[in-house]
């Protein structure tokens, strides 16, 4: 690949070539960086990749400038798609140009495989997320995201909702793990958020999701305490809220999810505002959530939770 001119001295290896020792400035910087403009403590999510480089089952990139390593990036096969598992380079170098060497790197390496059909991402340190062009464009598509937060203290002002009366909400059970991916497989057919994330187009896709939910730390500590089921009358699970701890203080809504026949009538509204008293009794100061900008349904309701926009970013698909 060409580089731009910005980048003269800059160069780009194979992350399997590289001393992981070299990447632990640019990771605690990273850290930092989450900590500081998201409120997020994202060392659970550096230390995941240590295990992948370590065993070589990554496909990943190092940038490298004035004789020291200033970036990496990496992607997941999940067969046959890939996950763009995470890309940062140093504040110091950083430039659009410079993550796009990486993000063109990692792409072009994974374009190789035959078996590759899809390639996912969402990173929210990004610069210019919303405006900048994609590399293998052709095959590009972008979804304007957005981190929305709240101070969970104003859910105890929030009303009951009359007409979600009738369901019973009850705290997370693992035990009903399998009907929870069927919910969120049946929420969300036909919808957006399955273009973006296509494991929520099956039960087996979703399962999936809410095995890493619930196992690794990439979301955060799973808070069964705060995460609610919601059944009908007749004991069916028709909806549900999941809640993570990303800081002590700092919950973050990872999944809300209510079946089709159910939506409107005030099942998410009440799922949602009984993990928010849930999470202000466990002490945390906020909590937060994302939504595609495109489901409006989902953007109105939160606003008028009272959510507000912290920050703006973009999830990326390229398919062949």
């Amino acid at each position: 690949m060409t580089a731009p001119a910005d980048l003269a001295g800059f160069d780009v290896v194979p992350l399997g070539a590289s001393d992981l020792q070299e990447l632990q400035p640019i990771l605690d910087e990273e850290s930092r960086a989450w900590a500081e403009e998201l409120d997020w403590d994202y060392r659970g999510s550096v230390e995941v990749l240590r295990p992948f480089v370590q065993s070589g089952s990554v496909t990943g990139y190092v940038l490298r400038a004035d004789g020291h390593t200033v970036g990496f990036a990496y992607a997941v096969p999940e067969p046959p798609k890939c996950l763009i598992g995470d890309l940062y380079v140093l504040r110091a170098y950083r430039s659009e140009s410079a993550e796009t060497l990486l993000l063109e790197a990692v792409l072009r390496d994974v374009f190789c495989r035959p078996w590759l059909r899809r390639v996912e991402c969402q990173l929210m340190l990004l610069e210019r997320p919303l405006e900048r062009r994609l590399p293998f464009q052709q095959y590009a598509r972008r979804y304007p995201r957005s981190l929305m937060a709240i101070d969970p203290a104003q859910a105890l002002d929030l009303p009951v909702h009359s007409e979600a009366a009738r369901y019973r909400l009850e705290h997370w059970s693992s035990a009903y793990q399998f009907e929870a991916a069927s919910v969120i497989a049946t929420a969300y057919r036909n919808h957006v958020d399955a273009e973006v994330n296509d494991q929520y187009r099956t039960r087996s896709g979703a399962l999936r999701f809410l095995t890493n939910l619930l196992v690794y730390s990439g979301c955060g500590i799973f808070c069964d305490s705060a995460s609610y089921l919601a059944f009908d009358s007749s004991d069916r699970l028709v909806g549900l809220c999941l809640v993570s701890l990303v800081r002590p203080d700092v919950g973050h809504i990872t999944q809300v999810s209510v079946i089709p026949e159910v939506q409107g009538r005030g099942v998410g509204y009440e799922l949602i505002r009984r993990s928010l008293v849930a999470v202000k009794q466990l002490g945390c100061r906020k909590v937060t959530l994302t939504v595609t900008n495109a489901n409006s349904r989902a953007r109105e309701l939160y606003t008028r939770m009272g959510f507000t926009v912290q920050r703006r970013f973009a999830a990326y698909v390229w398919e062949r």
